[in-house]
């Protein structure tokens, strides 16, 4: 599985590709920052963005893109601008059909460090140590890319298992209640099931004729 990680934000989308298996050992292919001046027009802003992850998506090929969830903050301004890296992010996967998988921050930070609540500088070291490289990468947007990669390939089998049991549920239920249909119905109207009475036969009429008989002359 290869895996292509989001982190989004105006002026710093980093951007991690990440491929293996969970439980094997993970390989990196390549980790970096798309960048945009911040004194240029928001459009501009998002079209550099764009043209960025299209790069990173021609050269990599990923089989599916992990975006960081965008979750509410004091700061208006800066949650709006992570929202619209993210949803740059989103559109240029779902455009080639690629999955798009979305994981909040504490979510990635569990699944790397094993501590929802971890800093940036346990999930730099941590991503270090499990694509075994030199040093961090840098700058702290870039790991945090890598880490949402990781994250998806650890997350994705217990994920599908999940979805394909909540599936087989909502089947098992749709089935249970087709089932039930022709019960109730049963149920409400009684007389359906049973036999149609007959009507209840006329006996013959043997009255006897007591017409007068003809005098013989």
């Amino acid at each position: 599985m290869r895996v292509l990680g989001v982190d989004p934000g105006l002026t710093r989308c980093g951007v991690g590709v990440v491929e293996g298996v969970a439980g094997r050992p993970l390989t990196m292919h390549g980790v970096g920052v798309v960048r945009t001046p911040a004194d240029a027009e928001l459009g501009q802003r998002l079209v550099a963005i764009e043209q960025g992850i299209e790069q990173w998506l021609d050269e990599y090929r990923p089989e599916f893109v992990a975006v960081e969830r965008v979750f509410s903050q004091h700061n208006v301004r800066t949650v709006m601008g992570t929202a619209q890296a993210s949803a740059v992010a989103m559109l240029c996967a779902a455009r080639r059909g690629i999955p798009v998988a979305l994981h909040t921050p504490s979510e990635v930070k569990a699944a790397v460090t094993g501590n929802g609540r971890a800093d940036k500088a346990q999930v730099g070291a941590m991503v270090t140590r499990l694509l075994r490289l030199d040093a961090p990468p840098k700058p702290a947007d870039a790991a945090d890319a890598l880490a949402l990669a990781i994250c998806h390939i650890w997350r994705a089998p217990a994920q599908n298992r999940l979805q394909q049991a909540v599936a087989q549920n909502r089947l098992q239920q749709a089935a249970a209640l087709h089932a039930s249909k022709p019960a109730s119905r049963q149920a409400l109207n009684p007389a359906s099931s049973q036999a149609p009475k007959q009507a209840p036969k006329q006996a013959p009429n043997h009255a006897p004729n007591h017409a007068p008989k003809g005098r013989t002359a």
